[in-house]
Formats: structure tokens, sequence, C-alpha cells
């Protein structure tokens, strides 16, 4: 937990949750009015927050992991604009207090897989029809993202992760590492490294976070990572890290946009089509036909500004 979730909790006189959460801080709820709610009741526990509110209570709304990823911050809000309320001017103010996600936690706990591009995908049906969730599998896979599943499985919902695998694997190789970790940070913890061919034999349930490696993705000595890419611009084998032939520190790779539109239209003028460019590239043909019509940007490129990106 952050500092700010704690000191929230205790400026509150009431404490409203979900009741497996409301157990997860116990010891910072004395001489509290504590309102206990099941699963599936997340719009009534908004509800009692917003009626607790406005009888002068303050409240501390809680949820597990970041309350905005897959938590009440939403529905807590989609309560409010329902019943008129407005942020400037309410008796009612609202704080939404940054927390960990489990992909967060998850990732500390075995190595650095999330520092490429990743995407997080809920399996849970309940409110998001299952063809949506597909789609969003499927082009996940698709653009190589790192893939962090919510919600894998239930003691209802079983064939949900056998799906997310199914179409996974029309992308990714078999061999792709897969972790599954259990009650991250929690007394019951458990770390199951794993491949994306053997993912749904694995013990999952509600509590699980599954992390799915792109095609880049390693295990190493225990440890799960995705590389940032810098082999890409860098010699790292030799003493320091010299930039490649053709690419400079601090600049867009030779590869980058403005090195990609340029091997665009020369490769045009050789006379390929534009369906073969989208097929090479694995991009629409209108995106590529959009490109290479657009006039080409002159302007000098600025600096980057962030050390990450000066790279």
């Amino acid at each position: 937990m952050t500092r700010r979730a704690r000191e929230a909790i205790a400026e509150a006189d009431t404490v409203i949750g979900y009741v497996t959460y409301i157990k997860l801080v116990a010891d910072l709820l004395d001489g509290k009015e504590v309102i206990r709610k099941s699963m599936t009741e997340e719009l009534d526990r908004a509800v009692s927050a917003l009626e607790a509110a406005r009888a002068g209570k303050r409240v501390a709304l809680i949820s597990s992991g970041d309350a905005g990823v897959y938590g009440m911050a939403g529905p807590t809000y989609e309560v409010l604009f329902q019943a008129g309320w407005q942020p400037q001017g309410d008796d009612v103010q609202v704080e939404v207090v940054p927390g960990a996600s489990a992909l967060n936690s998850c990732a500390a706990l075995v190595g650095a897989p999330l520092t490429h591009d990743f995407c997080a995908i809920s399996l849970s049906d309940l409110l998001t029809p299952w063809p949506v969730i597909a789609r969003r599998l499927d082009a996940a896979g698709s653009a190589d993202f790192v893939v962090a599943l919510y919600n894998p499985k239930s003691g209802r919902r079983t064939r949900q992760i056998v799906e997310a695998q199914h179409l996974l694997l029309r992308h990714r190789r078999p061999d792709t590492p897969v972790v599954v970790v259990k009650s991250a940070y929690r007394r019951r913890e458990r770390i199951e490294f794993t491949t994306l061919q053997q993912m749904a034999d694995c013990e999952i349930g509600m509590l699980s976070t599954v992390l799915i490696g792109n095609s880049h993705t390693f295990v190493r000595d225990g440890l799960m990572v995705t590389p940032r890419g810098y082999t890409h611009k860098y010699d790292l084998a030799g003493a320091g890290a010299a930039p490649r032939d053709g690419e400079r520190a601090g600049r867009s790779l030779s590869t980058g946009l403005d090195g990609w539109l340029q091997q665009l239209r020369e490769a045009q003028a050789r006379g390929d089509s534009v369906a073969t460019l989208a097929a090479r590239h694995r991009l629409p043909a209108d995106y590529i036909a959009a490109t290479l019509a657009a006039a080409p940007d002159t302007t000098a490129p600025a600096p980057d500004a962030e050390a990450e990106e000066a790279a």
C-alpha cells in the first residue's frame, strides 16, 4: 500500500469494501464504521459510499491493487454522475488514491517482464462480451505486446484461459515464457514459471495474474526479462556500448519513423506496390498509401527530453 492509501483510511470515518479487501486492512479499522459488501456488488459499494458522504461522513472506498485498474474508481464515478454529482462545487469531494496494480507487483517479483510495450486484458466476461475480449487478445498477440491477464479463471469460468491460450498461440511460439503469480506480496503468494503451450495446465484462479512474454522475452536464472531494445542500436559485445553503424545516440533508430518513411519511398520508387509494402510490414494497405501520399516532414527533430528516450 502507498502511504497516501494508509492515510486515507486513517482519515476516514467509514470504510466500505469487498469482504476480502476489508480483511486485508483489518489492522487499520479500529474505531471505524465498516460496511462489507459481497463480490459483484460494486455498484452497491459506490452507492453506499455516496450515501455516507452525503450524510457528512469521510469515506474510504477501498479497492485492491490500483482503484483505477479494474477497480472501484470507474463504477464510483458512474454512480456519482448518475446522481447528478459535479466535480466542482459539490459538497462531496472525491480523491482517487493511486496504488500498485497487480501487474506491477507481479512483475517486480519475477524480474522485469514489462520493460517494453505491454497491455492488460481481463478475461472476465461478466460485463464484457467474449468476442470483444477475443479481438483484444488476438490484436495484442499480433502486435507482440507483453500481455497481463487479469481475472484469468474462476470456479465457473474455466474455458476463458484456454481460449486465450489458443488465440495467442496463433501469433506466439509455444515456448513463449509465461509466469503465473498468485497473491503477490500476500500470505499465500505462489509463483509458477511456465510456457504459453503449458499455461492452461497451471494452477490459476481469481487471485492469479498471468504475465505472457513477447517474442523477445526470456527467462534466465529464475528471472523473466523483456529487453528494451538496446541491441537494435548498440553493440553490447564490445567495450562500452558503441552505436551500431548507421545509428546515433539520442536519435531515432534508422528504422524509426523517419528512416522507415524514407525506406518506404525508396521501395515505392523501385516499383514495390502498396500491397507488397503492406504485406512486408504487416500494416494496413490504406495506412501505407496515406503515409506515402503525405508530404515529407522536413522539420528538424528536437532533442529528446526524457533520459530513457535519449538512449
